[in-house]
């Protein structure tokens, strides 16, 4: 199994890496499927809006919702991040991908949606798998990678040679 994941500590910094990653996979000529994070700040609120952009390709879908002022439930929209599913998914199929990327393992995935099953599938079919995760979600990330994800430094360099070395073992098998 090859899963990495890396944490970062300033708000937005593991997105802005994961999309960083993204452009320096598509520059390098590997096949990345999977969804990176931007966020949009927001003129009427103090939260961002969040978009995710579907790999390979640039297709944006927005993943939050608008709740209104004061709202203290979770922004995600879950049906656009379904839908999002579903497009790496089929580029699982239809891509010949080298490596995943994704951009969190989030409260969906602790709970088994979300992108987990893509994850899953990704490993079994042995294709080296990079997400983000945040304290909330540490341990329900390693429950589900029991203990065999490699945490990264959290910098383009160590993640870049870390896929490199993983599509290397991959395509030796």
């Amino acid at each position: 199994m090859q899963l990495a994941y890396v944490m970062t500590e300033e708000r937005g910094e593991t997105d802005r890496l994961l999309s960083a990653l993204a452009k320096a996979l598509e520059a390098r000529g590997i096949r990345a499927v999977g969804i990176v994070q931007t966020n949009v700040e927001c003129y009427d609120s103090s939260l961002c809006d969040m978009d995710v952009r579907v790999l390979p390709g640039d297709h944006v879908i927005r993943i939050s919702q608008s709740l209104g002022e004061g709202s203290k439930g979770c922004r995600l929209n879950p049906e656009a991040l379904e839908e999002a599913v579903g497009l790496v998914t089929q580029s699982l199929d239809e891509d010949a991908p080298q490596v995943l990327v994704v951009n969190k393992f989030g409260k969906h995935e602790a709970f088994g949606r979300g992108m987990r099953p893509v994850i899953g599938e990704a490993l079994a079919r042995d294709i080296p798998v990079v997400t983000g995760v945040n304290g909330m979600n540490l341990e329900a990330f390693q429950s589900f990678s029991e203990g065999l994800a490699e945490e990264i430094e959290g910098r383009l360099e160590p993640i870049l040679a870390w896929i490199e070395s993983a599509i290397s073992a991959s395509e030796a098998t």
